[in-house]
């Protein structure tokens, strides 16, 4: 299983599942990132966190530890 953790910068990756359970599952859902969808991860801070990603049309920073419970292909 590889997570969006694991992608680096200037690549892209498909969600195919996302972790966890109910507020943060949902959080994480209501942000755009589910199943099918394309995130392309423009850059990652200095220190590792947050990541910077593109989705459907928009930009979103995500934390790393959030990151591990985007299950992609």
């Amino acid at each position: 299983m590889r997570t969006l953790k694991e992608i680096k910068p200037g690549k892209s990756a498909t969600v195919v599942k996302v972790h966890g359970e109910g507020a943060l599952k949902r959080r994480i859902m209501d942000m755009g990132v589910t199943k099918g969808v394309e995130i392309y991860v423009r850059k990652v801070a200095p220190l590792g966190d947050p990541m910077e990603l593109t989705l459907r049309g928009y930009e979103l920073s995500i934390r790393k530890e959030d990151a591990e419970l985007i299950e992609v292909e």
